[in-house]
């Protein structure tokens, strides 16, 4: 299966709390609830779609409690794409603390994250969906097992809270291969890895030439 990223950011890079004020309030975060006003029929759509490509899903923890305390009560409409498929394929949760989890279809992951779910990948399927999940996310872009980010950027500047790109991260390069843009404003790009980040310097002829400034 291929391992997809999904997640909301600032332009910032702020990944933290982006569906309420109460969802993620950790280490001070006041802002939460930042995507709310930029919600459109755009963004459902391309949510279903994606959602609509899912054989199962890994959550981290906090992602896992927001899914759990939502998810399993959106039972009455059948055409809800997003329900269906978090309340009926697999979950796998990596968590550290939780020592059971009770959503329907739920996998508490036991052994060491990074082998487990390369384990994962090697089953049949089409996507294996990560979906927020930031501290996941960093074990994840370690070892190399993201196949796919796709990254929603909303127009606001936050000036704090936990980002999905952090200090230390290992440098490397993406490769741009879909973008699209909602009515209010947000651009959605969709990355795979390229390989190690290429480096060059500019010589002044080189300069001038790109920057017009031999006409």
């Amino acid at each position: 299966m291929k391992l997809t990223m999904t997640t909301f950011l600032s332009l910032d890079g702020v990944m933290q709390a982006p569906g309420g004020p109460d969802e993620d309030p950790s280490g001070g975060f006041d802002h939460g609830g930042w995507l709310v006003p930029y919600a459109d029929e755009d963004m459902g759509r391309f949510v279903d779609e994606w959602f609509a490509a899912a054989d199962s899903f890994l959550l981290g923890r906090k992602t896992y409690e927001i899914f759990a305390a939502h998810w399993p009560h959106m039972t009455d409409d059948d055409d809800d794409p997003v329900a269906n498929k978090l309340n009926r394929l697999p979950k796998y949760v990596a968590s550290k603390t939780l020592d059971k989890v009770e959503w329907n279809n739920s996998t508490l992951l036991e052994g060491v994250v990074a082998d487990e779910v390369a384990n994962l990948k090697r089953q049949p399927g089409n996507e294996l969906q990560v979906h927020g999940s930031g501290d996941l996310a960093q074990t994840l872009m370690e070892h190399n097992l993201i196949d796919e980010y796709r990254l929603w950027e909303y127009p606001v500047v936050l000036g704090s809270g936990h980002r999905l790109f952090r200090e230390g991260n290992a440098p490397a390069a993406l490769s741009l291969v879909d973008t699209k843009t909602t009515s209010t404003g947000v651009a959605i790009h969709v990355y795979q890895p390229a390989g190690a980040v290429q480096y060059g310097s500019f010589a002044l002829e080189d300069e001038r030439r790109v920057f017009g400034l031999d006409e």
